[in-house]
């Protein structure tokens, strides 16, 4: 699957968060990291669906019309597992390299479950429960499943309500959908800092701990 990551933002635009996030930080003791996956999951198992529903019904009517149905036997059916295999290989490598495509064969539940394990990965891989107060929070976005997920440590999670994160995520979201994801994201962060703000004000003594985006897989 090609690098959605490094496609999703232009470099202008990963500069512009990169400065709200820092802008934000300033007034509050809460750390804000923006993460952009590429896809939180492979799902190879999608490959395997996607290439046998799409090359059996192309594999039928192209036996029948090099062989024939005539007659039911060994040649016919090598035939039809010779097509199969070809058409089968086809779109297999069409479904890795066509992500929209792809993902009609990916269940909602499984693209929610696996965004939502990146997101928690991500969150201890760049160490965000290092924090000093216990205030990072994590916008997590996974290009190829079109989700958002925000994680907050447990600082945080105990003064923000589920509802707030809920609406946040809907509006970034929204307006990733609309095609101005540099905006909804600029505006999600100012939004946290808001509730940062409220529960961690800013300190003299604060210094930036964290990175303030990741755009990528590693």
């Amino acid at each position: 699957m090609k690098n959605l990551a490094k496609t999703f933002l232009s470099e202008m635009e990963r500069q512009r968060i990169e400065s709200v996030v820092a802008t934000t930080e300033k007034r509050t003791a809460g750390e804000i990291v923006c993460m952009i996956v590429s896809s939180s999951y492979h799902y190879p198992i999608a490959n395997v669906l996607g290439a046998t529903a799409l090359a059996l019904p192309l594999a039928l009517p192209t036996t029948h019309f090099l062989g024939g149905w005539l007659w039911i036997g060994t040649a016919n059916m090598w035939l039809f597992l010779g097509i199969f295999s070809i058409f089968f290989a086809l779109t297999h490598w069409i479904l890795g390299r066509c992500p929209s495509f792809k993902r009609l064969f990916i269940s909602r539940r499984e693209l929610e479950e696996e965004v939502e394990e990146a997101a928690v990965n991500g969150f201890f891989k760049k160490a965000l429960y290092r924090t000093r107060d216990a205030n990072g929070v994590l916008l997590f976005i996974s290009v190829f499943e079109h989700k958002v997920w925000l994680l907050a440590d447990r600082g945080i999670h105990e003064k923000v309500s589920p509802q707030e994160w809920r609406q946040l995520v809907d509006r970034i979201t929204r307006g990733i959908r609309k095609g101005q994801s540099a905006d909804a994201i600029c505006k999600a962060i100012h939004d946290i800092g808001d509730l940062l703000n409220a529960h961690f004000p800013a300190k003299p003594a604060d210094t930036d701990e964290l990175d303030n985006l990741i755009v990528g897989d590693d």
